[in-house]
């Protein structure tokens, strides 16, 4: 289980390496928080296991079913019941965040791990 969880910890990372990459390039702003939702941010060591692979700060909202939930705030705002996405994402509401306590060696050390089993199988 500890495997699976670390695998979507790590596909995560390389998914922000390649945006850090792209803000970079254009000029951008760093990451330093990510926000998430879904059923696995349920799980509390999968969050903080999260931010401690991807060094960021992670926070988690009171609703993590935010599918549904974006479809009934897009529904709001062409009803006008919302003025528009400003108004939309003042009501997100934290529950927790997680700061990551890993090691930057240490999580950089997991990372090149996880790379170079990459490599291996493709």
């Amino acid at each position: 289980m500890r495997a699976a969880l670390d695998s979507v910890g790590f596909q995560t990372r390389d998914l922000l390496e390649a945006m850090r990459r792209d803000l970079s390039s254009a000029g951008l702003k760093r990451l330093r928080t990510l926000r998430v939702d879904g059923g696995m941010v349920a799980n509390d060591w999968f969050c903080q296991r999260l931010a401690d692979l991807t060094g960021l700060v992670v926070e988690r909202p009171t609703v993590t079913e935010t599918t549904a939930l974006g479809v009934a705030y897009l529904a709001g705002i062409c009803s006008r019941l919302f003025k528009n996405e400003e108004d939309v994402a003042t009501r997100w509401a934290l529950d927790r965040r997680f700061v990551p306590v890993m090691k930057k060696t240490e999580r950089d050390g997991l990372y090149a791990g996880w790379k170079a089993a990459i490599a291996r199988i493709q």
